[in-house]
């Protein structure tokens, strides 16, 4: 298996199309509708705990920039959206370039939402089964590594995480007890700290 079996992916290079994205509602519109399927702004707006008018608003600027787009009705009422893309990317930028800029906003958005939901999930944890409550957590390693070997490991998770993130789109190989899971993945080249190392 492979990304391309997972759907279509998507590199963000546009810089109005990533600042668009990095909207805390939005990031939220798009999950629901990765994870549960097409949706309309009624049932969207329900789940993610704002008015059917913000989240048909956000809806909108979603499709303006190709993340959603409208799925085929269930009835004549109705009008579902769904995702475009299983998997989103973002371009290397030139550093000071708008897109540089609008990468590190995207970036900082998708960090903070993830750091809520390590909370949330913290305040939760004693309320689940032992198995779930060690499943969820933190943790940090320090390594020495070069741009290669770090690029060589992000292919290694993605290799890793296909076979899973394919259980996204088809419910019925999902194994009795899964649920979804928020995996954040967080590196950070750090300075050299001026002394041998």
């Amino acid at each position: 298996m492979s990304l391309e079996s997972l759907g279509p992916r998507r590199v963000l290079d546009d810089p109005a199309a990533m600042r668009a994205f990095a909207h805390p509602v939005r990031l939220a519109l798009h999950e629901l509708l990765l994870r549960g399927g097409p949706a309309t702004a009624a049932e969207a707006a329900r789940e993610v705990g704002i008015s059917q008018a913000l989240a048909s608003y956000h809806l909108r600027q979603l499709a303006r920039y190709g993340f959603v787009e409208q799925a085929e009705a269930r009835d004549e009422r109705e009008r579902p959206w769904q995702v475009t893309e299983a998997v989103q990317e973002w371009s290397d930028a030139e550093p000071g370039s708008e897109t540089s800029a609008a990468r590190g906003l995207l970036e900082r958005v998708m960090a903070e939402r993830a750091l809520s939901r390590l909370v949330e999930w913290q305040r939760r944890r004693q309320d689940e089964t032992g198995e779930w409550r060690n499943a969820g957590g933190i943790g940090n390693s320090y390594v020495y590594a070069t741009p290669e070997e770090i690029a060589a490991l992000g292919e290694a998770l993605k290799g890793l995480l296909e076979p899973l993130m394919a259980r996204v789109f088809d419910p019925s190989d999902r194994p009795e007890g899964a649920r979804p899971v928020l995996l954040t993945r967080l590196v950070v080249p750090l300075p050299p700290t001026g002394r041998p190392e």
